[in-house]
């Protein structure tokens, strides 16, 4: 007969093999998460240059992706040094066209308008500056650069948290790119950040296996031409 306290120890024992299996199984998702996050930065290890090494290339354009901005007015400090960064490359003559990529979703939500002010402002002309509105992620914004901009080779200017992943995902999708990353100053919550890159890093490694389209896509825009054709005011 199988008594009360016989079964309690045999659904005891069965609770601690699911646990144990659980737990390894956990530590092999992470195992393999960080293996990602690491083959994802070795491979673009040598994509990564100096603003020196940036202005002896002769890319297509300089590609600024977008960030937070505040009050729909200005841009964060992230974005902000994203733009001073590119913006010092294209006084340099690392390129003569700037790629504005962000989020410009909704009507009370404008990064590039607020990117290409910022720049304008800064000495570069309006017909050099591009504006990808459906930049909504970074996969989107090399797609859309890739699809229609026309872009073969480009230095990608942000973070250098963020660079390797952005570098991956445009290598694997033919396009020769190049990262200066713009780091000055300590950002707040950095650390949580950097702990999202890592899952975002593994998205964007399958994500770039698959090629979904993106959100949006339309005529081509060719970089070559005039910044003013994506103009929306």
């Amino acid at each position: 007969m199988i008594t009360t306290k016989s079964r309690e120890k045999g659904n005891s024992r069965r609770f601690k093999k699911i646990m144990i299996a659980a737990g390894i199984i956990l530590l092999l998702v992470i195992l393999f998460m960080l293996l990602i996050n690491e083959y994802v930065k070795r491979f673009v290890k040598d994509r990564v240059i100096s603003p020196e090494e940036a202005s002896r290339l002769d890319p297509d354009c300089i590609l600024i992706l977008g960030a937070g901005v505040l009050d729909n007015s200005r841009p964060s400090d992230m974005l902000e040094d994203r733009l001073l960064q590119g913006i010092s490359l294209y006084h340099e003559g690392a390129s003569d066209r700037l790629l504005m990529s962000g989020d410009h979703g909704r009507k009370d939500y404008d990064e590039v308008n607020i990117m290409k002010k910022f720049a304008m402002e800064r000495g570069v002309p309006s017909e050099h500056i591009f504006m990808d509105h459906a930049g909504f992620s970074t996969y989107e914004s090399l797609y859309r650069a890739r699809d229609i901009f026309l872009v073969k080779r480009a230095i990608i200017v942000t973070q250098k948290y963020h660079l390797s992943r952005a570098l991956y995902v445009a290598e694997r999708l033919g396009i020769e790119a190049y990262g200066v990353a713009s780091d000055p100053r300590i950002y707040a919550g950095q650390n949580f950040r950097e702990s999202r890159e890592v899952l975002a890093r593994v998205k964007d490694f399958f994500t770039v296996i698959f090629q979904p389209k993106p959100t949006y896509l339309g005529d081509t825009i060719p970089i070559g031409g005039n910044g003013d054709q994506t103009n929306d005011s």
